[in-house]
């Protein structure tokens, strides 16, 4: 049996993670998002790259000024490791649920991952690499996971991307840079499709990045 996410309403974690927006200023120097249309009447898959400890509250940040302005959101929702989900539990009330690879509960944790995209208004965060990497990496394997959720989708579910990194430049401070893209329906989900568009998108973002290096 999966733990399931009790989560308080979306507009108390709003003024939350502005608030930790706004305590946090100091430590960046600035954040930019690259947006991307985002479809109304729809719920949303949002993924990104894997790298860091911050991704939760980036993740959370990008929702807010990247989705919310134009999806009008209801719930936000992240599925992590139900060895982790054990250890702390009030992330329960932050929209974490568990998952187990290997064991006879994927079934219910994949299929309320779909009940939970079937509601409009609703954001899954998901991590299709599935570990920790490089936000440099040249190549990002996609999971299976992520073909298994979509396909018990039965409601409108846009599925979005965002490539994140973080540059110092010209600063003492961190910049992050979030570029956002648009990768259709999971009604017209193809793993093959959705991995060689990600990771197009994903070394294009890398390479504007460099700034003045062209990489030969």
């Amino acid at each position: 049996m999966i733990i399931q996410a009790k989560p308080i309403p979306f507009f108390v974690i709003k003024k939350g993670v502005q608030f930790l927006t706004w305590l946090f200023r100091g430590r960046f120097n600035k954040l930019v998002i690259k947006k991307t249309e985002v479809y109304k009447n729809h719920s949303y898959m949002l993924m990104s790259n894997h790298f860091g400890f911050w991704d939760g509250f980036w993740a959370c940040y990008l929702c807010i000024n990247g989705i919310y302005e134009s999806g009008n959101i209801k719930g936000f929702y992240i599925m992590i490791l139900e060895k982790q989900l054990q250890k702390n539990m009030f992330l329960r009330y932050f929209g974490c649920f568990s998952i187990a690879p290997g064991r006879a509960s994927i079934s219910e944790s994949l299929d309320y991952a779909a009940q939970v995209l079937n509601t409009p208004g609703n954001v899954l965060l998901m991590y299709p690499q599935g570990n920790l990497e490089s936000q440099y990496v040249r190549h990002i394997l996609v999971k299976e996971g992520i073909g298994e959720i979509t396909s018990r989708i039965t409601g409108n579910c846009q599925l979005i991307w965002s490539s994140n990194f973080v540059e110092y430049f010209e600063s003492f401070k961190p910049s992050v840079y979030f570029n956002m893209l648009d990768c259709g329906t999971a009604k017209a989900f193809d793993i093959n499709d959705f991995t060689q568009k990600i990771n197009q998108h994903h070394n294009g973002a890398m390479q504007k990045q460099f700034r003045f290096t062209h990489e030969i």
